[in-house]
């Protein structure tokens, strides 16, 4: 299994908590809920999450479903083991991984992104395909590759004796590639004594054809919603971030 080497999900997913609350992703994530609830063809009590990161999302879900999350960051498991005891939690990829178990929801909400070529893309969504219930929903949230733009943003949070304050930048170095480069800084103050991290992700974006022709090999019902201004408190400047929401249904 691939090791991950980035700082942000390593030695500083502790920092997770404090710049990104988990208070915060109630609202996006109840909207994730009811579309889960109004698509399903069958009554949704569980639902596996992969890519869980640092549970935020599990903070919401699991008041609706018997969730379980799978992460290939050590680091990101720790803080969401500590913020939902009640979910259960497995290290894995999420383009290998093999629960033995199928699920009445799958949901990729933050990092299938990390899928870079279409071949990680594709097992990534058979990976979720394989532990879907019939009539369950599969709910992703993409970047298109034909609505995204280069912004910089802003996050900060404080706890106790912690400042902390990061700064985001993407950049598209080949408008023709698949990728796109988001560069990371962290200022971390404790206590007043200033630390600075950097980090570097390569994020893959695709046009909404080769998601559709993905979709269509797994034989999924699906629909696109457009989820609009989420990140827009974060951007600096003029800029604008869409997301796309794919509901995906497995058919009886």
């Amino acid at each position: 299994m691939e090791t991950i080497k980035w700082p942000s999900y390593n030695e500083l997913a502790w920092i997770e908590p404090i710049v990104a609350p988990p208070e915060e992703y109630v609202k996006k994530t109840e909207l994730y809920c009811k579309a889960i609830r109004d698509h399903s063809k069958i009554e949704p009590r569980t639902l596996l999450h992969l890519a869980s990161g640092a549970g935020n999302n599990d903070y919401t879900f699991k008041r609706y479903f018997t969730a379980t999350g799978v992460d290939i960051s050590k680091g990101m498991l720790e803080v969401a083991r500590q913020l939902n005891p009640e979910v259960t939690y497995h290290y894995g990829d999420m383009r290998t991984v093999e629960l033995e178990k199928e699920f009445d929801a799958v949901v990729i909400p933050d990092a299938i992104g990390y899928m870079t070529t279409v071949e990680d893309l594709r097992k990534a969504l058979n990976t979720a395909y394989k532990h879907l219930k019939p009539g369950g929903v599969l709910l992703i949230t993409v970047h298109l590759k034909e609505d995204f733009r280069e912004n910089n943003f802003v996050y900060s949070g404080s706890r106790d004796d912690i400042e902390v304050t990061v700064f985001e930048n993407n950049y598209i170095p080949d408008p023709e590639g698949s990728t796109y480069e988001a560069t990371v800084i962290y200022l971390i103050r404790r206590d007043g004594k200033l630390e600075i991290h950097t980090d570097r992700h390569i994020i893959g974006f695709f046009k909404s054809e080769v998601w559709h022709d993905l979709f269509k090999e797994l034989a999924l019902e699906f629909k696109q919603v457009e989820l609009k201004d989420l990140y827009a408190p974060f951007i600096l400047g003029e800029g604008e971030y869409p997301l796309q929401i794919f509901i995906c249904t497995k058919s009886l």
